[in-house]
């Protein structure tokens, strides 16, 4: 029940990943066939299977933390799993359950002159595959995703998430057996073989779409190597602007909502951009309630908070995952505007301001996937969106932008219907 207890090392991981390739494009076809209350039973199977695991998962975990040395902080915290945890990926994998049906779905529909009808319909992608690092409930969270829009899943998580990541996929293996549907619609790359990945990128023959979620060092070998489609999702580089007509005490909070709710994560806000005008009376409000987070800022918010450190041109590129914030003083909402543009990685960003001028032109301006007025970036979240759960933020402006979900992950053909029309 794919519930894998062995590393594959030693084997051949070029037939390992051919094996999943073909077993998982078989899947792919018999569950786009699938009805809506079969997926539907598969999933909610699945999140019984999770809770009523939770032991399993946990004890899984420990020994993936156990087997790590000298991560940070926020790496730790991506990869720990805990009784809340467990219960919140069984929750999300029955919201994506109790959503409508994003398959089959008319999407348009033409009347030719003719005498021709034709619609536009929602259909599966096929075989996606999921190259993520050390979170394990990604692996939950794309393969109900997946499920629920009918495409079969090939799950490769970070080595250091092995053991979680297996009980994880024996769970949504064991929703997919009582649904009547293949267990092979979502599998694990079993093995800590870094090869997989390139395996994956160039499995043209039964892999139809790629969806890297990791660091720079993941999205850029998926750029390099890929010959399959990727939808890509990029780091964080999130901004949060305070404009001079902010409501300081709403602007305080929002910040640090958004930086310290939980730094690890793809939505923490790395860098405060705030108007000269208000600075120098929200920075030291705003130092005291980041707490232990380090401020790096430029010459001007150096002036108004004596002995923070100084920003280094890296600083406004970096994302820090961590208690780290970067602080950059501007003159007016064009600077602001500018500065974001030239060192947003193009996931989310936020402006904080009672003047809803300034909030539309500034959310007009800034290309990013998501831009927010008086909210927090961590607000940028399949689940907040209403979506269940995310296979990731994507930040390309190709087929999908912003939280991926169900509806996301579909693809869509014509149906053409005619009464012996011939073409002159």
């Amino acid at each position: 029940m794919n519930d894998l207890s062995t590393d594959t090392a030693g084997m051949d991981v070029a037939a390992v990943v051919a094996d999943l390739g073909q077993r998982a494009k078989a899947a792919a076809q018999e569950l786009a066939l699938a009805t809506a209350d079969q997926r539907n039973l598969a999933l909610r199977e699945a999140a019984k299977a999770l809770r009523a695991r939770t032991d399993d998962i946990l004890t899984a975990n420990a020994a993936d933390l156990d087997s790590i040395s000298g991560k940070d902080a926020a790496f730790i915290d991506r990869l720990t799993l805990t009784q809340d945890r467990v219960a919140a990926m069984a929750d999300a994998v029955d919201a994506i359950a109790a959503q409508s049906d994003p398959l089959g779905r008319t999407l348009a529909t033409f009347d030719r002159p003719n005498g021709l009808k034709i619609d536009r319909v929602s259909v599966p992608i096929g075989v996606i595959a999921m190259i993520y690092e050390s979170r394990p409930n990604v692996g939950s969270d794309s393969g109900a995703l997946c499920v629920k829009s009918g495409n079969a899943v090939i799950l490769r998580g970070g080595s250091e998430s092995l053991h979680s990541s297996r009980v994880i996929v024996a769970c949504l293996a064991q929703g997919l057996l009582a649904a009547g549907l293949p267990e092979d619609a979502v599998q694990l790359v079993d093995t800590r073989d870094r090869e997989a990945v390139k395996l994956l990128l160039h499995s043209t023959d039964t892999v139809d779409l790629v969806i890297p979620r990791g660091g720079r060092g993941l999205v850029s070998l998926v750029q390099k190597e890929a010959r399959v489609p990727t939808l890509l999702h990029l780091d964080g580089n999130n901004h949060s602007y305070i404009h001079q007509d902010a409501d300081i005490a709403k602007a305080v909070g929002i910040v640090q909502n958004a930086k310290m709710r939980r730094t690890g994560i793809c939505g923490a806000t790395e860098c405060v951009v705030i108007d000269r005008q208000i600075a120098d009376q929200v920075l030291p409000l705003l130092r005291d309630a980041l707490g232990d987070c380090e401020l790096r800022g430029d010459d001007a918010a150096q002036k108004i908070l004596p002995g923070i450190i100084p920003a280094t041109d890296a600083d406004w590129d970096t994302e820090y995952l961590s208690n780290i914030i970067s602080v950059k003083v501007v003159d007016d909402l064009a600077e602001a505007i500018a500065f974001v543009q030239a060192h947003s990685s193009g996931h989310t960003d936020a402006i904080v301001t009672e003047n809803h001028d300034a909030a539309k032109w500034f959310m007009t301006a800034i290309d990013s996937a998501v831009v927010m007025h008086n909210a927090s970036t961590q607000f940028a979240d399949g689940g907040e969106f209403g979506m269940g759960a995310e296979i990731g933020i994507a930040t390309g402006k190709m087929h999908a932008r912003g939280p991926v979900g169900a509806e996301q992950l579909t693809s869509f053909k014509y149906f053409v219907f005619g009464d012996g029309q011939q073409r002159p």
